[in-house]
């Protein structure tokens, strides 16, 4: 029995190795690559901001056509939705330097000058995001501060009357933004400011029934910090 017994175990342990190697090697297999996760930017949320830019006109009302150096704030609220269009309203103030150009000059010498000093507006905007770019839209109120006008003839100035300074009209315009950094935004627009128009009343004769549209154009590039809800977040995968 005990000699059967010590057969049998050195039986098993020629025959383990000769097993293993029938079994052959395991497969090596390739842990897939990392795949990192895709980033989806929420423009819903407040922000704060600030811009610089320029303002002119086509040469056709009291400014003339010097374009004009100006700097303001902006705030608002965005809400993305559908998912990629974003809804926002948005409140705009600007500080403009003063007219540059010489005034508009009538045939007998009597000079016409204007100045818009400050800008406002209150505007809905629709745009369309793609990752970090939203393109929009926007329209709404606009305001102004008094259009500063004056009359003079040899460089004194003359009495007038006007049908009223139009301190508040309409503005369209349009922008691309973009989130460069979590929680900050930045964008270049155009907008477009219409106050009707300016009829003279009363002063110099050749001035009379004289009519000057009260409009601007401007261009911008600002900076957003938008709070909280801005800038990449990483998606589930």
């Amino acid at each position: 029995m005990k000699k059967t017994l010590l057969g049998a175990v050195a039986l098993a342990a020629l025959a383990g190795p000769a097993f293993a190697a029938d079994m052959g090697a395991r497969p090596y297999t390739k842990a897939p690559p990392y795949t990192a996760p895709a980033l989806i930017y929420n423009w819903t949320g407040f922000y704060i901001g600030g811009h610089i830019g320029g303002g002119f006109t086509d040469g056709t009302n009291l400014l003339g056509s010097d374009a004009r150096f100006l700097g303001g704030v902006q705030g608002g609220f965005d809400y993305q939705f559908a998912p990629n269009w974003v809804l926002g309203v948005e409140a705009q103030y600007s500080w403009l330097t003063g007219s540059s150009n010489n005034g508009v000059v009538f045939p007998a010498g009597t000079v016409v000058t204007g100045n818009t000093d400050q800008l406002g507006s209150v505007t809905g905007r629709l745009g369309y995001t793609w990752g970090p770019a939203l393109l929009y839209a926007k329209g709404g109120y606009a305001w102004r501060d008094s259009n500063n006008v004056g009359v003079s003839f040899a460089g004194v100035p003359q009495p007038f009357t006007t049908d009223g300074n139009r301190r508040d009209g309409y503005t369209v315009g349009a922008g691309l933004e973009y989130m460069f950094a979590p929680n900050w935004s930045a964008k270049a627009e155009y907008q477009y400011y219409n106050f009707g128009h300016t009829t003279f009343t009363g002063g110099p004769a050749e001035i009379v029934g004289a009519r000057f549209k009260d409009d601007e154009h401007t261009v911008k590039v600002g900076v957003n910090y938008r709070f909280g809800w801005g800038g990449p977040v990483a998606s589930k995968y």
